[in-house]
């Protein structure tokens, strides 16, 4: 380790949990989303993993992201599914991106692109099912469905797929899970009394939590994220078995006794109690280290659990020692799987009130990504 910090990303987890997302899929093909540079953990490394593991196809947010995926030789079907006016959605269609399209508007700059570009783009109808985010609403879902089917004959477009997204499958037993299966399976129905069904035209709706717990919204494909990183899409039922991929460590920077009573970092927060010793850990708000992480959260150093000791700063914060002889350079682990007894990252997110996908995708780019269990 010859940074000041890394996040350690083992590949044999992701590897693992993609074939446990399969297990649980109920037969229907895995996409893996890898939107957020692979939500922190490195979008080419960790896409090439999953596919190597049997992930049929992968989804990103933007289309830069799945250009990003072409350019660096990934050849699997790539879904991108949100794009504003002016993206460069014609480059897209020629490297053989699928595209996403929730309005008619947008429909129509696809088809342009198309046009343009001498290439038929292969497109998926978003409904919106009640989560009002994207989405068609079912009032404007049949406009939608004309408009794709005109594009469609015209050769501009092909419907490969129709989906929608939950909005609380993450809670067991809400109504909304049930009202929104429904409405897809209504928005399905227009669809086909449309003319636009068939074994090419993929179903999907279920994200990490549907694919782990509502078998019946699996459909033809599943979409699966924080799962497949290791992170239990609902944690209050446990971990279902999933491996955490990320480890975050940092290398002490120094230590150094100080006095009963001495304030630590901005506002002294932190007091100290007694005598004792403090290790400035190099990593802050500024690596995502979240500053509500102030006095709260807790790593691991000299194998015991250390509280953050005062305010957590750009790029720095501290930890109360007491007497144990660390030393600069000692390795400090802020979360991991939690097979040394650190905290893992549902832990952190547990404690400063947030979910583990807020935690691993805001490490920033100076924190390296070191990769465990490459295949060669």
């Amino acid at each position: 380790m010859a940074t000041p910090a890394e996040a350690r990303v083992d590949l044999t987890a992701i590897r693992h949990n993609v074939a446990l997302l399969r297990e649980r899929a109920s037969g229907a093909e895995l996409m893996t989303a890898v939107k957020a540079d692979a939500y922190g953990h490195g979008l080419v490394p960790a896409s090439e993993a999953m596919l190597e593991a049997g992930a049929g196809r992968l989804g990103t947010a933007f289309v830069q992201e799945a250009l990003d995926l072409r350019a660096a030789g990934v050849t699997a079907p790539i879904l991108a599914w949100l794009i504003t006016p002016g993206e460069p959605i014609g480059e897209a269609i020629g490297a053989d991106v699928e595209v996403s399209a929730s309005d008619e508007r947008l429909l129509g700059e696809i088809a342009a692109a198309a046009r343009a570009t001498g290439v038929t783009a292969r497109v998926h109808l978003e409904a919106d099912t009640g989560m009002s985010r994207g989405g068609a609403p079912l009032a404007a879902w049949p406009g939608l469905l004309r408009k794709a089917l005109e594009l469609q004959a015209e050769g501009a477009v092909e419907v490969v797929g129709i989906w929608s997204h939950f909005a609380c499958a993450d809670i067991p037993g809400h109504p909304a899970v049930e009202s929104q299966t429904d409405a897809f399976e209504t928005a399905l129905k227009l669809a086909e009394q449309a003319g636009l069904a068939g074994s090419h035209v993929i179903r999907h709706l279920a994200n990490s939590a549907a694919v782990m717990t509502l078998p019946r919204t699996h459909f033809d494909m599943v979409r699966a994220g924080i799962a497949v990183y290791g992170l239990s899409p609902v944690p209050e039922l446990g971990d279902f078995g999933l491996r955490q991929a990320m480890t975050l460590v940092a290398r002490l920077a120094m230590v150094k006794r100080v006095a009963e009573g001495s304030g630590v970092s901005y506002g002294h927060l932190y007091v100290t109690g007694r005598e004792t010793t403090l290790g400035l850990v190099p990593l802050g708000y500024a690596d995502g280290i979240l500053r509500h992480a102030t006095d709260r959260a807790e790593v691991l150093a000299g194998g015991r659990r250390r509280r953050v000791a005062g305010r957590v700063c750009m790029d720095q914060f501290m930890i109360d020692v007491g007497d144990d002889p660390l030393r600069a350079g000692d390795e400090v682990v802020l979360f991991g799987p939690g097979d040394q007894g650190e905290p893992t990252a549902q832990e952190w997110a547990d404690t400063l009130g947030t979910i583990t996908h807020e935690i691993v995708t805001r490490i920033g780019a100076r924190v390296p990504r070191v990769y465990e269990g490459q295949r060669t």
